[in-house]
């Protein structure tokens, strides 16, 4: 399926059918900003909206077995991987939305710009190691691109060979600040990476919605 903004390089195959639809994914997100509102979630929360479409076709790319790594923004991410979603929407209640960390299938997130590229790396210099199969995944926002951790890992991981595939959601925000004008500069996207760009359908955290916790 050709999506309009998502650019997949030719080398990447399929792997697997995701069985969520884009109904499902937007629903979880509902019913997470719907409590958040009424004041049940006692912490930050990062919703998704809009890159249901492009996240789906993504991970059609994804072995259920591979090494998922995302930044804040992570409940579709968690979902498409195979995460429970009742134990992924407790982990919310619990004030976890930003720092989503599962084992089997393996995925972790982080609420640091940038975090979990060094965890990405590392798993993926574990795995060429261990001779595994299995791969990487790390997603970042067009905001942590510009950062020197993602040039300087995603250039050790290319000299290396390391299984380590990299994934932009482009949304044209470093936080609250259009990402051109925070750098002055936005850079072109390597060939080999994955990217696509969409408008974010919330703000930044929360929903726009004053709550008292």
């Amino acid at each position: 399926m050709k999506i309009k903004e998502l650019i997949i390089p030719k080398n990447f195959k399929k792997v697997r059918k995701v069985l969520m639809t884009k109904q499902e994914l937007i629903d979880f997100e509902s019913k997470v900003r719907d409590v958040y509102e009424d004041g049940g979630i006692k912490g930050p929360i990062h919703l998704s909206k809009n890159n249901e479409k492009h996240l789906i076709e993504i991970f059609q790319y994804i072995s259920k077995n591979d090494w998922v790594f995302t930044p804040w923004r992570n409940h579709y991410h968690a979902l498409l991987h195979g995460v429970d979603s009742k134990k992924l929407y407790e982990s919310i209640l619990n004030g976890n939305s930003m720092h989503t960390n599962n084992i089997n299938p393996n995925f972790y997130s982080s609420s640091i710009v940038g975090g979990i590229i060094p965890l990405a790396l590392g798993v993926s210099m574990a795995l060429k190691q261990k001779k595994s199969n299995k791969k990487v995944w790390c997603f970042i926002g067009d905001m942590t691109m510009e950062t020197g951790v993602f040039h300087e890992a995603y250039k050790y991981a290319k000299n290396f060979e390391l299984p380590l595939n990299w994934v932009v959601e482009d949304n044209d925000i470093s936080v609250n600040t259009p990402t051109d004008m925070a750098w002055n500069y936005k850079q072109q996207v390597p060939d080999d990476v994955i990217y696509y760009k969409y408008k974010l359908g919330y703000p930044h955290h929360g929903t726009g919605k004053w709550v008292n916790f």
